[in-house]
């Protein structure tokens, strides 16, 4: 086998020899650029996008379902006690603690903020878990507990992007949208990425959040409404019969294949699956979103209410698509961004965000785990960065956004349950030991699902990109 000295030399006398021929033919700079375009563009599309396919080595999971809590919970309210910061409470902090770091709204003179919860060690792995979030002591020997998560971001939509396409501007694919495109899905009438929604608003940045960016656009997340039809335009018009709407199809999807056949655009193939899907899903999403057909006692374990739509309901909604195959479920809940100030102080509006999340996606662990679904499906809980060790001066109490050091989880096959990653400061400013960088979270996911982070990329523009740019590292000390 050639080295990658021999390699790198031997494409850059192709090169020098594509350039020879083409200034002998007479060729522009226009037209080399073109032919270029016209290779990236040229390439076979997959007939059938969605068919599922291995990875690159054998996979721990099948399946993901990321619980986004857009807003960026305050990890020293929820998982995070800090005695020394009680003790310093409004105390100017060090301007050794402060200075090069990045903050959204603070002012230099702003204090240092205690904690009022009330904490405590619970399970066998002795996770700390404030009063705040009752539930999730019933799944702490559950969970892979990573204290160290650090981002580069600390405003929310670019923060939002960075979590979830590894930069922090539109325009690149998202995690669910390149975990289909290197796997597709076991399921042939939903979609292979489903994104669901719950909270007062949409998150930050909006669907740019789960776009396929420069992929083919049959890997782009698909929103399902909560109520009436799960997608927009999806039931037949009165008139066309079920036999009509397969006529269509079927026709349709016999001219877009001549075209595709002609020119070999991907976006032909995108158009062609999109047809079949919906077609498919006539059937199978209203199906999918009858909860009312799951016993009761699930329906309480999760804390659904009858008719209303809930975080909770979307819960259940992941197990159930997960369970018809859908490669990658993403749950936003909105309403985490606690500054301080009516309806966002860390008292009554934290109160209500975690009585909306925690009994839910505590149920959704226990749940997957008794059916047997927890081994090949990997849960994850957090939000785009976390809360700072200072309170903002407003009217209530609250924090600005910490881009430095916060709290996620995660549990699922591969992943070692009831282990605590990492640790911060006495203060909670930065990451003592275990940091985990957004690049090395994602590079970790698609590991778990059988993907190399650096051989999983697509060419674009001249350049071929990945999910976790030119970083990433997997964290192994996680992995069971």
């Amino acid at each position: 086998m050639m080295t990658t000295e021999q390699n790198h030399l031997s494409e850059l006398q192709r090169d020098a020899s594509r350039r020879q021929f083409l200034q002998q033919s007479g060729l522009t700079l226009g037209s080399i650029a073109l032919t270029n375009m016209l290779a990236e563009s040229s390439a076979a599309p997959v007939a059938e996008p969605m068919q599922p396919r291995g990875g690159h080595f054998p996979a721990k999971i099948k399946n993901v379902i990321y619980l986004f809590m857009a807003g960026g919970p305050s990890q020293l309210e929820l998982f995070e006690p800090k005695p020394v910061l009680n003790k310093f409470h409004q105390k100017t902090p060090p301007e050794s603690l402060t200075k090069g770091r990045r903050f959204a709204f603070l002012k230099p003179d702003t204090k240092l903020l205690g904690c009022e919860r009330k904490f405590q060690k619970y399970g066998e792995c002795g996770m700390d878990l404030s009063d705040l979030l009752p539930h999730h002591q019933n799944i702490v020997d559950d969970v892979c507990w990573l204290r160290g998560i650090k981002t580069d971001v600390f405003n929310h939509g670019p923060a939002k992007l960075f979590m979830n396409c590894g930069f922090q501007s539109p325009g690149r694919p998202s995690l669910g949208s390149w975990a289909t495109y290197g796997l597709g899905s076991e399921s042939q009438n939903l979609p292979g990425f489903v994104v669901l929604q719950s909270g007062p608003r949409g998150p930050r940045a909006g669907n740019t959040l789960w776009s396929s960016g420069f992929l083919p656009t049959t890997y782009q997340g698909v929103p399902f409404r909560s109520t009436g039809s799960p997608i927009l335009n999806l039931d037949n018009p009165p008139g066309i019969t079920r036999d009509a709407q397969a006529d269509f199809t079927n026709t349709v999807g016999q001219l877009n294949k001549l075209r595709m056949d002609v020119t070999s655009d991907p976006e032909i193939a995108t158009r062609i699956n999109a047809y079949e899907t919906a077609f498919a899903m006539q059937s199978s999403a209203p199906e999918l979103t009858r909860v009312e057909d799951e016993s009761q006692a699930t329906l309480q374990q999760y804390g659904i209410e009858a008719g209303k739509p809930s975080f909770a309901k979307n819960c259940l909604l992941a197990r159930r698509l997960v369970e018809r195959g859908t490669r990658f479920v993403q749950l936003y809940h909105t309403d985490w961004d606690h500054h301080g100030g009516k309806g966002a102080d860390l008292r009554e509006a934290i109160n209500k965000v975690c009585k909306e999340t925690d009994q839910a996606a505590a149920a959704l662990i226990i749940d997957l785990k008794a059916r047997g679904l927890l081994d090949e499906t990997l849960v994850i809980w957090g939000g785009e960065f976390g809360r700072t060790p200072m309170g903002e001066v407003r009217e209530s109490i609250g924090r600005d956004h910490h881009i430095d050091a916060f709290t996620m989880w995660m549990a699922g096959g591969g992943i070692k349950p009831g282990h605590i990653h990492g640790s911060t400061d006495e203060l909670g400013f930065g990451v003592d030991t275990g940091e985990v960088h957004v690049h090395d979270l994602h590079a970790t996911i698609l590991h778990l699902m059988g993907l190399d982070h650096k051989r999983l990329t697509y060419r674009f523009q001249g350049r071929d990109f990945r999910l976790t740019d030119v970083h990433g590292n997997v964290v192994k000390e996680i992995l069971a």
